[in-house]
């Protein structure tokens, strides 16, 4: 599988009932040292993430306009699309491959207006 592939499903997993709704899971696709600055404006860590996703009503989102970009060899800058039913925002992620998998370290979302 390559890298543009293999990082799309994490996205796509990370935006699914069963991985928002379950902090075990999501404490598995994020890094120890991550950061978001979400589309409301706040800014959240990975402890911050773990406890309070699972606890937010399921929103169902499609990724669209998908590209990675490499920035070292264990480093990756994805970019995409995100739509729910009432908006559309723009997203970035870096993920880092460390110990065999990815894991995502910072993400960004910003509403289209």
């Amino acid at each position: 599988m390559d890298l543009s592939q293999t990082l799309l499903e994490l996205e796509q997993r990370l935006l699914t009932a069963a991985t928002r709704g379950d902090a075990r899971e999501i404490s598995r696709f994020i890094a120890d040292d991550f950061t978001e600055f979400g589309a409301s404006g706040g800014g959240w860590c990975k402890a911050d993430v773990a406890e309070h996703l699972p606890d937010q009503a399921f929103i169902q989102r499609t990724i669209s306009e998908f590209a990675v970009k490499p920035l070292s060899a264990d480093t990756a800058l994805v970019i995409y699309r995100c739509h729910t039913d009432i908006n559309t925002s723009l997203r970035s992620s870096i993920w880092r491959y460390r110990d065999g998998r990815w894991q995502m370290v910072f993400h960004q979302g910003t509403f289209v207006l």
